[in-house]
């Protein structure tokens, strides 16, 4: 198993100590680009416009919330990128 299955299969298990920059590794892996906004708001898109996801960068720590990763997880499923 290589890096991009075990961030993957490390993802999927919701864990409560997932980094930003776990998750912005995750993100480029399955295509996608970082696309800074106002404040803490990023969007992540893959030129598709129904597959763009926006996120709050957590602050003032560096862990992602579970509820953020959940929501992340079933758009990641639902438009079969996992």
């Amino acid at each position: 198993m290589g890096k991009r299955e075990k961030l993957i299969a490390r993802f999927k298990t919701i864990p409560a100590d997932f980094k930003w920059q776990e998750l912005t590794l995750l993100m480029k892996a399955l295509g996608y680009q970082e696309i800074q906004g106002n404040g803490s708001r990023v969007k992540f898109e893959n030129g598709n416009a129904h597959h763009m996801i926006n996120l709050h960068r957590p602050h003032p720590g560096n862990i992602v919330k579970r509820y953020a990763l959940r929501q992340l997880n079933e758009k990641l499923v639902q438009g079969g990128l996992i």
